[in-house]
């Protein structure tokens, strides 16, 4: 019996290790990468979450931004659904009003329209941007320090 017990105690810990390995596990607390300041002022993190191939067909990235750092004007060849969760940032259609996106806020952008986000000045950000396609973004036009900088003092009154 003591023989069994022991046995037992060996062979299921090793049953529920070998189970994990059946799946792709990954996590949106990884800091992920430092972006190249190619599309983009100040300093960014990406983490590519998850990536599903096939009918789905759609990616989670994680963003991170440090305060005062701004996405270009860019557009997306699928709706973008940004899902913040911790901080605050700008977010500005083209031809809207810019807005401040809180932790909690999800927002949903449809496809082709034209649109920037950001940190605050004060604030890092970090969200969840969840898009489909094969190639998901086009990048139309540099987004100032200036006009960031307008737009931060707007958003402070």
């Amino acid at each position: 019996m003591k023989n069994l017990i022991t046995t037992l105690l060996i062979i299921i810990p090793l049953g529920t290790f070998a189970q994990q390995d059946d799946y792709a596990i990954s996590s949106y607390q990884d800091e992920g990468f430092k972006a190249p300041n190619t599309h983009y002022i100040g300093e960014a993190w990406l983490n590519g979450v998850l990536e599903v191939e096939g009918d789905l067909n759609f990616h989670i990235t994680k963003a991170n931004f440090k305060a005062n750092s701004t996405l270009d004007w860019h557009k997306h060849a699928s709706a973008q659904v940004l899902i913040y969760v911790e901080g605050e940032g700008y977010y500005q259609e083209r031809g809207k009003e810019p807005i401040i996106l809180k932790e909690g806020d999800v927002l949903n952008c449809e496809k082709d329209i034209e649109h920037w986000h950001s940190s605050t000045k004060e604030s890092d950000v970090t969200y969840l941007a969840i898009y489909g396609g094969e190639n998901p973004t086009t990048w139309t036009e540099v987004l100032t320090q200036e006009y960031y900088d307008d737009v931060a003092e707007k958003l402070s009154k």
